[in-house]
């Protein structure tokens, strides 16, 4: 996967890329694996304004994607190699040996014709899914098992691994991309292998309109904006923030504040903090 360039016919295309695609086989999704996705522009059910910038952007069909990965023991082979608009990664159609067909996460290296599969049994290799008790110490891993049973929910932006450090009892020890070392249960599922499109961070994006074709709303700077709307707001000319530290639009500050939720469930679970050593 590569990521291309323009000449600078004009000043947004000076800066933008875009990627290739080379991966990709197919451009219509699936059609018994997408489901509708309706937009609510960040308001709730009372029409409020409760999520900012977010609105617009192209009409998306969801891909019904199973992070559960609970198909055990039958083989199945990779048919095609897809765009997903809903997540930054790839994915891939898998055909199982009974006929069924499912979307996952394409990890790196997977390619049109490999055989992956879930279980205990399954080798050690990109796409396969076993519980992190059958899963060997130093290997990289995504869509890893909060929950036993729910599903993949950490490791799935695009170019995302984890790693397996340490078992010890009903906990297996892992190493979040953030540098967070986190315990899970040890009959947790996980993928093997990094996350694919590597590049995705890569992009730039070089216009505004390109943003809004992504859904995402233009952002305005409280400092331009009135006392009544931004703590920043008000003032002659041009003012700076005046206090003792950035505001949000709630009176919050903005640097140096923790924000994590006191005596929160899964402290007990974290074993070292990201950036911290």
């Amino acid at each position: 996967m590569g990521i291309r360039v323009y000449k600078p016919t004009s000043p947004a295309r000076r800066f933008m890329s875009v990627l290739t695609f080379d991966e990709l086989t197919k451009k219509e999704p699936e059609r018994s694996l997408t489901t509708d996705l309706r937009h609510k522009a960040g308001r709730n059910a009372s029409g409020k304004i409760t999520v900012r910038h977010q609105g617009g952007g192209a009409r998306r069909k969801y891909r019904i994607i199973d992070f559960k990965r609970n198909k055990d023991d039958i083989p199945a082979k990779v048919a095609t190699i897809e765009y997903d608009p809903n997540r930054t990664c790839f994915i891939a159609l898998l055909v199982y040996a009974d006929g069924e067909k499912r979307y996952i996460l394409a990890p790196l290296d997977l390619k049109v014709g490999d055989t992956v599969m879930s279980g205990v049994n399954a080798d050690i290799k990109p796409g396969n899914c076993l519980p992190l008790a059958n899963i060997p110490l130093g290997t990289l891993i995504h869509n890893v098992e909060i929950k036993v049973g729910k599903g993949g929910q950490m490791v799935r932006a695009a170019g995302a691994a984890a790693q397996v450090m340490a078992k010890e009892g009903a906990f297996a020890q892992i190493r979040l991309p953030s540098g967070e070392v986190r315990k899970v249960s040890i009959n947790a599922r996980a993928s093997i292998g990094s996350v694919g499109n590597t590049e995705h961070e890569n992009v730039r994006i070089g216009k505004a309109g390109r943003q809004r074709h992504l859904g995402i709303r233009p952002t305005v700077r409280g400092v331009v904006m009135n006392p009544v709307d931004h703590p920043h707001g008000g003032g002659e000319g041009r003012s700076p923030v005046g206090m003792p530290a950035p505001m949000s639009p709630w009176g919050k500050k903005t640097q140096g504040v923790k924000t994590r939720k006191h005596r929160k469930y899964s402290d007990k679970m974290i074993v070292k903090r990201a950036g911290k050593r």
